[in-house]
């Protein structure tokens, strides 16, 4: 948990209208496409509103996707102001041992800020043909690959030029990351443990992979609202919060969605309304200078801008001028309503009891032979004990047991915690919802006993390529 929570409120004291923030949260309950985990909202250095819908919880880490990118950045930044890096710095004059491999004059002439802003010069994400280039580094295999264009020209989001601005700051403090990170950023924030992916050098990734709280992502968001001081002490440089959060490069027309085209900083969007870090499927942490509040969410959904939308449709009018009167009814309404935030389990019902000593010692193959996005998962057992039923998935040889109750979510700690929840839907087949709690992820598993086969589909797709049993924070990084 946080060294000292964050300043809490009534939504009126601050001018929040709480019947703005609960009509955002009916809005997502009436949207079929967005799954909320978490929702923090700051306004005037204190937190007015906060919940998570169970089974998700304060203290769990979150996989974070993209919003890795605004850490490495702000990383870069600490870096900057220590003056370990300079931003017109050659990307390739902290790579000597490339020397001779890197001859692209464009690819030498990239400099620390093109990486830092998506501004390489390339014209898409190299990921891919930076991994054919070179599996064992990918920060080599970027840097073999000639851009088309000059660095500084054109926006394309590139996740190796991430990963690069983290090598760089991994290589000029000689330390990870997290451990640069630690003393200077997130202890003074009161940001406890999180947890990163590395790659094959060991390196933390960068661009996405690491798990953190909802509670750090708005403590983030905090300190670049006031301007990289936190609780009267200077984190960041000025000068950089001011360079990361304004456009460094456009890119109108290059990315779909509305918020997606207003320009790119220091690994920040531009938005409509303020600046944001953001990551795949509805992490979000909105930054809004001029109501002086920050945002943040976690999510599961493919409709981002949907999301955002929300968000510009009821929250922002939420924040008022000044303290409102008279509002304690609806305060009280929003408290109580953040109290009881949780996602419905999935329909079932218990066993059938003809048919209950059939399913206790079912086994099931995939259905087809092909199981979704999981290749290896390979079968399926369901069995019944003292304690009751469970499930367990087999992949790669690799069993993960999942207790399945009578109702409800029934929560797992360890050693992937999850939550699983569903039923019977007839005689015949068992539908269950598995959601791996520190991810934003559900794999939907049907099993048929009339088959003795199963199906089982990731309701959005992980884009980390990781066996059921590491989906969750890494946790020898924590």
């Amino acid at each position: 948990m946080p060294a000292r929570p964050l300043p809490a409120s009534a939504p009126a004291a601050q001018g929040v209208d709480a019947s703005g923030v609960l009509a955002f949260l009916d809005a997502l309950d009436a949207a079929p496409d967005i799954e909320p985990h978490s929702l923090m909202i700051l306004r005037h250095d204190r937190l007015v509103a906060s919940g998570w819908w169970e089974p998700y919880t304060p203290e769990r880490p979150h996989l974070l996707y993209s919003i890795s990118k605004s850490f490495t950045a702000t990383a870069a930044g600490i870096a900057a102001g220590e003056g370990l890096i300079r931003l017109d710095d050659p990307v390739i004059s902290y790579f000597p041992e490339f020397e001779a491999d890197v001859t692209d004059p464009r690819s030498r002439a990239m400099l620390v800020r093109h990486v830092a802003s998506m501004a390489s010069g390339h014209e898409s994400d190299a990921l891919f043909e930076a991994r054919d280039r070179d599996h064992e580094d990918l920060v080599r295999g970027f840097l073999l690959i000639p851009p088309p264009r000059d660095p500084g020209t054109v926006f394309a989001y590139n996740q190796p030029a991430t990963l690069t601005l983290a090598a760089i700051v991994q290589r000029a403090s000689g330390q990870s990351l997290i451990e640069y990170l630690r003393p200077r950023l997130l202890d003074p924030l009161g940001i406890a443990d999180v947890a990163w992916l590395r790659d094959g050098k060991g390196r933390e990734l960068g661009f996405s992979g690491l798990h953190a709280t909802t509670d750090a992502l708005v403590r983030l968001g905090q300190l670049y609202l006031r301007g990289g001081v936190w609780e009267g002490e200077r984190l960041l440089p000025e000068w950089w919060v001011a360079e990361a959060t304004r456009t460094q490069i456009p890119n109108a027309g290059v990315m779909a969605g509305e918020d997606w085209q207003r320009g790119y900083g220091f690994k920040f969007w531009m938005s409509r309304y303020g600046y944001r870090g953001d990551g795949a499927f509805g992490q979000f942490c909105v930054v809004l200078p001029e109501q002086d509040a920050v945002i943040a969410t976690t999510a599961d959904t493919w409709n981002m801008q949907a999301l955002l939308n929300l968000v510009w449709e009821h929250l922002l009018p939420a924040f008022r001028p000044g303290p409102l009167t008279g509002a304690e009814e609806a305060d009280a309404a929003l408290a109580k309503r953040l109290a009881g935030l949780a996602l419905p389990p999935a329909a079932g019902q218990p066993a059938p009891p003809e048919g209950a000593e059939a399913w206790s010692t079912a086994a099931f193959t995939p259905d087809g032979g092909v199981c979704g996005h999981l290749p290896k998962l390979t079968a399926i057992d369901l069995t019944r004990d003292a304690d009751g039923w469970s499930l367990t998935l087999t992949e790669d040889g690799h069993p993960l047991r999942l207790p399945l109750g009578d109702t409800g979510w029934t929560v797992t700690e360890g050693p992937v915690p999850t939550a699983v929840s569903g039923g019977w839907s007839d005689a015949d087949t068992l539908v269950v919802d598995v959601a791996f709690l520190e991810t934003p992820h559900h794999l939907d598993v049907t099993c048929s006993l009339k088959d003795r086969t199963f199906t089982a589909r990731w309701r959005t797709d992980p884009l980390h390529s990781l066996p059921l049993r590491a989906m969750c924070a890494p946790r020898a990084s924590v």
